[in-house]
C-alpha cells in the first residue's frame, strides 16, 4: 500500500524516546556523547550555516563542544538546589530537572542499523554503557535569548564550523525554510515548537511562581513544588495535584481548505489585509472547542468568505512551528455562482475564484511562488509582532525577482500545505490520483 502524502516539515526521521525524557542520567550521558548535535535558536530564530566558497546555506548542527559554554555547570538534568549538586534520583518533582540556566529539549535518536538498539529505561543503571548501545545521533535544541549578546557571539565564533570558515547566522524561521532539506526540516519543526514553547511560559499559570524544566523540556513546573521552596504563609499551587494541560507543550490544530466549485476548474482563494503585495492562498482559521475538523471548515468558510461548503475531504496534515500549529489540510466543495462576503469578521481585504489555468500560469511564472525575506519578515510580524531588526541586502536579494514581469498574483510555495493543496489540484493528475486513492 502506497503512503500517505508527507508535507514539508512533516515527517520526522527521530526516534523521541520519550520514556526516557525523565531519565536525568540517560540524559547527562548522552548530551555528552560525541555523536550528539544541536539545533541553537536566538528569539526563535534558528542558526543557519553559510558555507564558504559556495551560496550553500544550511541548519547549524552543532557539538556539545560548541554549545556548552551556553548551557551552564553540569549536571545539565536534574539539577539540585545548589549549582553543581545532582539531585535525588526518586522524587517526580526532580525528574531531569534544569532549575538554572537556558531550557534544554531532548528532541530524540536518528537512529542507524537495528531500530531496536532504542532500549527501555530500566537499562540504565548504568548509563555510559547503555548510551554506547545507542547507535545513531542523538539531537537537542535551545534557545539562547536569555544570555548575554557577547557569550552567544563568542561561543558561536568558536565553533567548529565557524572556524571551518562557515558564516553562522540566526534567521528568520520562515526564511530559514528555504536553507532546509526534507530531513532537517522535520527535525527543526519539532526543534522550534519546543523552544518557542519554553521561551514563553516563564511563569505557573496557577498561581503565579516562575517555572523549570523537568522532562528533558517536555514539562514545566512551578518552583513552589521544589523540595527547597519556602512556601511560608503562601497556599499550595494549584498545580500539585492532578493533571494539567499548561504543563505539557500544545500544539493547536488550524484547518486550511481549498474550496473548489462544482464544475472542478475553479478554486476560491483569499486575500489577508496584512499579507504582502498580491499574495493569494486558501483560507484557514483555528478549531473551537466543542468541533470538529469538518465543522471548523464550514464555520471558517461562512466566517471568511460567506460562502457554504459540502463534501468535505481531508487531504494531509503540515506542523507548523510558528508558533506550534498542525495545519490540518482539507478540499471543499462550494458554489462559484453564490456570492462571496468578506464583511462578516472582516480577516480578508478580498476572496475570488480562479480558474486552472489561471493557477497554472502562476506556478509556471518564475517567481510566482517565491517571496524576499522582506516578505517573509512582514508575514511572520502579522503573528509575532514587529520585528526590530533591520532586513540586511543580502535578505534583500535573497530572491531575485523582476519587477518588470510580475505573476498576476503570489500563492503559497510547496513547502506549505497551501501551496501543496492548491498545486495537487492544478495538475489534474495528481489531484484525479487523489481522488481514486486518497494518497
Amino acid at each position: 500500500m502506497a503512503e500517505a502524502f508527507t508535507n514539508f516539515l512533516a515527517g520526522s526521521p527521530l526516534n523521541r524516546l520519550s520514556w526516557l525524557r525523565s531519565s536525568h542520567s540517560f540524559l547527562n550521558a548522552v548530551v555528552v556523547s560525541p555523536a550528539t548535535r544541536w539545533i541553537l535558536f536566538n528569539g526563535g530564530q534558528p542558526l543557519i550555516a553559510s558555507h564558504t566558497g559556495t551560496q550553500k546555506r544550511s541548519l547549524a548542527l552543532l557539538t556539545t563542544e560548541d554549545v556548552r559554554p551556553l548551557l551552564g555547570a553540569e549536571p545539565f538534568f536534574g539539577q539540585g538546589e545548589q549549582e553543581g549538586q545532582h539531585c535525588a534520583s526518586d522524587l517526580p518533582v526532580l525528574e531531569a530537572a534544569r532549575v538554572r540556566g537556558p531550557s534544554i529539549v531532548f528532541l530524540g535518536l536518528k537512529e542507524t542499523g537495528n531500530s531496536g538498539n532504542a532500549l527501555p529505561s530500566s537499562e540504565f543503571k548504568d548509563p555510559h554503557s547503555a548510551v554506547a548501545k545507542l547507535i545513531g545521533t542523538p539531537y537537542f535544541s535551545a534557545d539562547v535569548a536569555d544570555l548575554d549578546e557577547s557569550k552567544i557571539n563568542e561561543a558561536i565564533g568558536n565553533t567548529e564550523l565557524a572556524k571551518d570558515g562557515s558564516t553562522l547566522t540566526f534567521v528568520e524561521p520562515r526564511a530559514a525554510m528555504s536553507s532546509l532539506d526534507a530531513y532537517t526540516a522535520a527535525i527543526f519543526a519539532e526543534a522550534r515548537s519546543m523552544v518557542d514553547w519554553n521561551q514563553r511560559n516563564k511563569f505557573c499559570p496557577a498561581c503565579g511562581s516562575p517555572v523549570y524544566s523537568l522532562w528533558a523540556g517536555w514539562k514545566l513546573s512551578c518552583t513552589s513544588l521544589l523540595p527547597w521552596a519556602d512556601n511560608t504563609d503562601r497556599k499550595p499551587c494549584p498545580s500539585g495535584r492532578g493533571l494539567h494541560n499548561f504543563a505539557h507543550p500544545r500544539t493547536d490544530p488550524v484547518v486550511i481548505m481549498l474550496v473548489i466549485d462544482e464544475s472542478g476548474e475553479k478554486v476560491l482563494l483569499g486575500r489577508n489585509k496584512k499579507f504582502p503585495g498580491q499574495f493569494y492562498s486558501a483560507l484557514a482559521g483555528f478549531v473551537e472547542p466543542g468541533e470538529s475538523f469538518e465543522d471548523a471548515v464550514k464555520r471558517e468558510m461562512w466566517e471568511e468568505a460567506g460562502v457554504k461548503v459540502w463534501n468535505v475531504r481531508y487531504h494531509s496534515g503540515q506542523p507548523w512551528p510558528y508558533p506550534a500549529n498542525l495545519m490540518v489540510g482539507y478540499y471543499a466543495t462550494a458554489d462559484s455562482s453564490a456570492p462571496i462576503r468578506i464583511d462578516l469578521d472582516n480577516e480578508l481585504e478580498d476572496a475570488r475564484w480562479y480558474t486552472r489555468e489561471e493557477i497554472l500560469a502562476v506556478l509556471r511564472h518564475s517567481s510566482g511562488t517565491q517571496f524576499s525575506r522582506r516578505d517573509y519578515k512582514k508575514i511572520a510580524e502579522i503573528q509575532d509582532g514587529p520585528d526590530n531588526n533591520p532586513v540586511s541586502a543580502e535578505s534583500e536579494q535573497s530572491v531575485e525577482v523582476n519587477n518588470n514581469d510580475e505573476p498576476p498574483f503570489r500563492i503559497p510555495a510547496p513547502t506549505a500545505i497551501a501551496g501543496v493543496l492548491i498545486q495537487h489540484w492544478a495538475e489534474k493528475s495528481q489531484f484525479q490520483k487523489w481522488m481514486r486513492t486518497g494518497l
